[in-house]
């Protein structure tokens, strides 16, 4: 009789109930991907809510535990998922199966992100593997993409929409006029965002996923604080209007990564996009990562960043991987990823970065106003692309003056920003937005 791979879940909410959905519907299929059999041994969760309502699912073969040890401790269990959200105790989970010699699938983003090197470096000592799909993407397949599919490539950017709680909050903002908590309001009601949703507004959550591709892309040692990050709630539903409106941009929350030589970009925030940009169309809670490698050119990931069954395919997707892996007795052979602590990515400041920029004015609708702005932003080697200006008809109202630069350091516009927002014919603080085309 053939030995089946034999798996030890660690946390049964919505991701892990997914996963075992999965693994009982699809069972015949995975056997044949796989060559034997992929059975779930063990479930760990400290909720005993939630192990009642998997228990009432009557899955054959299968014990319940609320400690973590007891699934990584069975010598019969060959590969660990850890499904917790909590950062700290993920972590301790992971290393503590590592260093028991098991192989690990995840989807906690933060915790990758924020202890990458000493995961990886841990799981090369101990010659076994981490897989970790459904940390970015939910169910689109990115991280085999980049690490297969796209390997022979020197990747030189990646743009991505990565958080679809802010995604589908710019879209309501977009498609809808509404303004910012509007649309979260909504967000929250079709729960789309958090209760508390901090780490998606801001833009953590990007940040998490950007630092992982990148990663990836290079094999290097990258902080989170490497990353500048700037999130969507000081958007204002005007500039949105205006930019489409006047000058035929999309914003969007944008992960952006770029190679320039021996250093890159790594960055996320509002961005501005082209109608006709393949991100531009990418609406609601819907994820996409635009890759540019130097051997297959522009490439495109579409499709639901998360969820229950988006995220579990993702995880199952890793599980049958490494499953085949253990059933042949090549699982650990080779390291999944690339993880040189030494090696350092130099990191673009953002005020040496240069891009176009969308830029709000607010002032005193008089004569020669826009003379003013124009000659300090020229004094920056600031030039300007394109104006739109609308004047109430009334002297001292307050008008907005909306313009589109070229290409310019983004260091000198916000010196030059600093200077305009003293004039005293300038009511408010000026706005903002970097534009990618």
């Amino acid at each position: 009789m053939k030995r089946k791979v034999n798996i030890g879940l660690i946390g049964a909410g919505t991701v892990g109930t997914g996963v075992i959905k999965l693994l009982e519907r699809n069972s015949s299929g995975i056997e044949q991907r796989v060559g034997t059999g992929v059975v779930i041994r063990k479930i760990c969760d400290r909720d005993a809510l939630r192990l009642r309502r998997i228990r009432k699912m009557k899955i054959r073969g299968v014990s319940f535990t609320g400690d973590a040890m007891d699934v990584i401790s069975d010598k019969d269990i060959d590969i660990i998922v850890e499904l917790i959200g909590d950062v700290p105790r993920a972590k301790e989970v992971i290393l503590s199966a590592i260093r028991k010699g098991k192989h690990v699938v995840t989807a906690n983003k933060a915790v990758l992100a924020k202890h990458w090197t000493e995961i990886f470096s841990e799981a090369d000592r101990q010659n076994v593997l981490v897989y970790f799909e459904a940390s970015v993407g939910g169910g689109i397949p990115i991280v085999r993409a980049l690490n297969e599919g796209l390997s022979a490539n020197r990747i030189r950017s990646i743009l991505g929409i990565l958080n679809g709680t802010t995604n589908y909050i710019l879209t309501r903002m977009t498609d809808d006029s509404m303004d910012f908590k509007e649309a979260l309001a909504i967000a929250k009601q079709k729960g789309f965002a958090e209760k508390n949703p901090s780490l998606d507004i801001d833009g953590l959550d990007a940040a998490y996923k950007i630092l992982i591709l990148s990663s990836l892309a290079f094999g290097a040692r990258i902080k989170l604080s490497d990353i500048y990050c700037e999130g969507i709630g000081h958007v204002v539903q005007k500039d949105i209007r205006y930019a489409r409106d006047e000058f035929g941009y999309i914003l969007k929350l944008l992960a952006i990564l770029k190679q320039k030589g021996d250093k890159i970009e790594l960055r996320v925030h509002p961005t501005l996009l082209p109608q006709e940009h393949m991100l531009s169309s990418v609406e609601d809670e819907y994820n996409a990562i635009y890759v540019d490698g130097d051997a297959a050119g522009e490439t495109m990931f579409y499709g639901r960043g998360a969820g229950e069954m988006p995220a579990a395919s993702a995880v199952v997707s890793d599980v049958i991987c490494l499953a085949r892996d253990v059933y042949n007795n090549i699982a650990g052979c080779v390291p999944h990823v690339l993880c040189n602590p030494k090696k350092k990515l130099e990191i673009i400041d953002i005020k040496d970065i240069e891009t176009k920029y969308y830029i709000r004015f607010t002032t005193l609708d008089r004569p020669g106003v826009l003379s003013k702005i124009s000659g300090i932003l020229g004094s920056f080697d600031v030039s300007i692309g394109s104006v739109y200006q609308m004047g109430h008809g009334k002297k001292m109202q307050d008008v907005p003056i909306v313009m589109v630069t070229h290409r310019a350091k983004e260091g000198n516009v916000r010196k030059a920003l600093s200077r305009i927002d003293r004039l005293s014919v300038v009511r408010k603080k000026s706005v903002l937005i970097r534009i990618e085309d």
